[in-house]
């Protein structure tokens, strides 16, 4: 992934434009988060059955209806995928964000490892998994319900 496409890459962009501190960080993460979520949802549009909005097509249905039960159908396992899988991801990336100042976690652990409170990093990189891990079964499990 090219540099400037990260989401800490924005951050540092944020953190010149608005200043340091957690809106930076939100800023950094949506604008990240919206580019790569409408690549993915476009994509999964683009490879939909079109065999299932012409069947709709064929009853008389306009161009709504096509969209609600041609389309919507079939995507929404994916869009629902990917939507889970950027909010893993932006969870993890926060942790990454607060170091650069942009807010968050990340300060709290960039703090602790510049005073030596290792019991505190080491509190901090725990959570951060655990969450992780919980975000990441749900959404597995979501997933599974889904397709």
């Amino acid at each position: 992934m090219p540099l400037l496409c990260r989401p800490y890459s924005f951050a540092l962009v944020f953190v010149v434009a608005v200043g340091l501190g957690p809106f930076a960080g939100v800023m950094a993460l949506f604008i990240h988060t919206t580019g790569a979520l409408g690549k993915l949802f476009s994509e999964a549009v683009e490879a939909i059955e079109p065999g299932q909005v012409e069947g709709v097509r064929a009853t008389g249905a306009s161009k709504i209806q096509e969209v609600i039960f041609g389309i919507i159908p079939q995507v929404i396992p994916l869009w629902t995928s990917f939507a889970l899988y950027r909010f893993e991801s932006n969870v993890r990336a926060a942790s990454v964000l607060g170091i650069v100042g942009a807010g968050g976690i990340g300060v709290s652990l960039y703090q602790s490892f510049q005073s030596f409170d290792y019991g505190k990093v080491c509190a901090i990189l725990i959570i951060l998994i655990l969450a992780t891990s919980i975000i990441d079964t749900i959404s597995a499990k979501l997933r599974n319900q889904l397709v």
